[in-house]
């Protein structure tokens, strides 16, 4: 017996010797590493990424860890697992001189992944040796794939203005981990009941956004206001239906839905499967064209068409005694505008006088935080005219699609669906603008 305990005892020990001449082996083979390849610091690396927006910025985490901690919200960023980086990397980087600059969380992965890329002949690699945490201590941009793990909505409401709150939406595309919250659900508390701005993308969502409701006030949920037609905006349209408030859109919203409703559905359901039970599609209750007068107690709110913008159904909710405009998407905030087929940038451009004249102190948009009209300006206005201009410059060149896709765009890199729409949007403004 004596022998046995001895023998298990000399194996215990041979075992843990071993880890830690593993521990040893290892932390020898990553210094060694470490002076083989460049190795730049957060100051270094924000300097590159201001200056240079052709460099790629690689992930090597896991979208586990980044869903839980964020990732950095730049617009070079990409993520490539670092199991996957010798399989991947193409897809990202064309030519083996791409300047490339690769991270982790604490500088472990990423100096073997940098050391990998130089191996397969990538000529211009560096490594961001202080690490994603380092980078979120210092308070620089994250992007955060879900603000709350346990709730199905992205982010919780916040107070906005004196009983006005918003849910500001993902500014990514939509995704079964931000379960179609990439939009903003907003809410307006009266005297008289509850009216909610956007239905929210499924009967899940909805049921979570008013949950929240109930936390801020015991008024029923009067009426729901569809900013347009989108999944996002009309999906859980349902769910409100069955606490007994009243539908309302604009009229061409409802054409939308009567005519493309089982695609929209059906496009939604193909990302967010299980999230979308309960979700049945119906039609507004009620709509409007021009404008609809819509007081609550002693809230005078009104809805508005005041014009072309990203859709020909898209309204806005005005707030004249707060001068606050819940702008639908009509103007964005931090993410990147798409133009869709039947998008007029031109008149677009128009619609934005009449937004000026409102004198809006306060804007929730389509997408995005709150602010003010002039950071919005320059994230839809000045956005629809710079691209204009360009387009015109390379029509009056006498050049065709492919310049247009190399319009310059990189000083917008950083805002979200930049690398979605960015070339589209060129695409369709070309096009647009090709016979007028």
């Amino acid at each position: 017996m004596l022998k046995q305990i001895l023998t298990i005892a000399t194996l215990f020990i041979s075992l843990n010797s071993q880890a830690d001449i593993d521990i040893i082996d290892g932390n020898k083979m990553l210094e060694s590493v470490n002076k083989q390849i460049v190795n730049i610091n957060t100051e270094e690396l924000d300097k590159i990424l201001n200056e240079d927006p052709n460099v790629v910025l690689i992930d090597v985490r896991s979208p586990f860890e980044l869903n839980y901690t964020g990732t950095i919200k730049r617009g070079q960023n990409v993520n490539i697992v670092r199991g996957w980086l010798e399989f991947q990397i193409a897809d990202h980087v064309k030519s083996k001189d791409t300047p490339i600059i690769v991270y982790c969380g604490r500088n472990l992965r990423s100096p073997l992944a940098a050391k990998t890329l130089e191996n397969m002949g990538y000529t211009n690699v560096k490594n961001y040796s202080d690490g994603f945490f380092t980078w979120k201590e210092e308070l620089n941009p994250v992007r955060i794939s879900d603000y709350e793990p346990s709730n199905i909505l992205y982010r919780l409401p916040m107070e906005v203005a004196e009983n006005v709150y918003s849910a500001i939406g993902a500014t990514q595309p939509y995704t079964y981990e931000n379960a179609y919250h990439n939009n903003n659900l907003s809410f307006i508390v009266t005297t008289d009941g509850v009216l909610v701005f956007n239905a929210g993308g499924s009967y899940l969502v909805a049921k979570a956004l008013h949950e929240e409701i109930k936390k801020v006030t015991d008024q029923k949920v009067k009426y729901v206001v569809l900013e347009n037609s989108q999944g996002h905006a009309i999906l859980g349209s349902n769910y409100w239906k069955e606490q007994g408030a009243i539908v309302i859109a604009h009229v061409e919203a409802d054409n939308e839905i009567k005519h493309r409703g089982e695609d929209i559905f059906a496009r939604a359901q193909r990302v967010q499967k299980d999230k979308l039970i309960g979700t049945k599609l119906i039609r507004p209750d009620v709509t409007f064209e021009e404008k609809m007068n819509l007081p609550m107690g002693n809230t005078k709110i009104e809805l508005m068409n005041i014009g072309a913008s990203h859709s020909p159904d898209d309204i806005q909710l005005w707030l004249p005694e707060q001068k606050l405009l819940i702008s639908g998407d009509t103007a964005f905030n931090e993410r990147m505008l798409p133009i869709f087929p039947h998008t007029n940038a031109a008149a677009w451009i128009e619609t934005w006088d009449k937004i000026e004249a409102l004198e809006p102190e306060i804007i929730i948009p389509g997408h995005g935080e709150p602010t003010d009209l002039a950071t919005i300006t320059k994230f839809t206005k000045d956005y629809l005219v710079y691209m204009r201009a360009e387009v015109e410059k390379v029509l009056d060149d006498d050049g065709g699609l492919y310049e247009a896709y190399n319009i310059d765009q990189s000083m917008f890199r950083d805002r979200g669906t930049y690398r979605e729409l960015h070339k589209q949007n060129a695409e369709r403004i070309f096009k647009q603008m090709e016979f007028e």
